[in-house]
């Protein structure tokens, strides 16, 4: 996907990026290419499969909330910044916290808000399972672990107004592992919305869901 690409298929999603923020994301992409020469921080290195398989995937989100009505967001298990920095770069309202257990990415990420001089954006270098702050609006996640597992991990964060958004690829094994294990219903969740869709030009399957309170 080429950035020309990116800009057209992001109007399709009502996205329309400046040149501030286009700018943002090259600068973005040149400090992944960098860093992952030192540390491992993505497989995908090609600026054309950067800019689709983690930049537009990232704002794929949208699909299923409205990012201008939100005000905090947590990105756990956010490894190189997907989807929270690109939230935060077309969003830049959000109040953004990224979270990871490796220090080492926690340090690109830090050089990556210094150097996109980005507001209201944190870092926290900390395990999903030993987090308990639950002022968020929107809990989301990529490509960490199973439903079952991210449930476990966020049962205590989600609180009564907060939508966790997990972003999937195919997910109907991890479905009906759910369904098995009553994991919704013992931590009194629902799956409000189920979005399905495939990536422009590659076509692979993506899933969105949004899972609340059902209280």
């Amino acid at each position: 996907m080429s950035e020309q690409e990116f800009i057209e298929e992001l109007k399709k999603l009502n996205i329309f990026p400046t040149e501030k923020q286009l700018l943002e994301l090259q600068k973005y992409y040149e400090l992944l290419i960098e860093w992952n020469e030192k540390i491992n921080l993505t497989r995908i290195i090609k600026k054309e499969d950067v800019y689709l398989k983690h930049y537009y995937d990232s704002l794929t989100i949208v699909r299923t909330i409205d990012l201008e009505k939100v005000t905090t967001l947590l990105d756990f298990g956010t490894g190189a910044g997907f989807p929270g920095i690109v939230l935060k770069i077309m969003y830049p309202h959000l109040k953004v916290t990224l979270l990871d257990s490796l220090n080492k990415r926690i340090n690109f990420l830090n050089e990556v808000i210094k150097r996109l001089d980005l507001k209201d954006i944190e870092t926290v270098h900390k395990r999903i399972e030993d987090y308990h702050n639950k002022e968020f609006n929107v809990i989301t996640t990529r490509a960490v672990a199973n439903l079952s597992k991210l449930l476990d991990y966020t049962k205590n964060l989600i609180a009564k107004n907060t939508k966790f958004i997990p972003l999937k690829g195919h997910i109907e094994e991890e479905l009906k592992q759910l369904e098995q294990n009553n994991k919704l219903k013992k931590y009194k969740l629902k799956i409000s919305k189920k979005e399905e869709f495939y990536l422009p030009k590659e076509k692979s399957l993506r899933t969105i869901l949004i899972i609340e309170k059902n209280e």
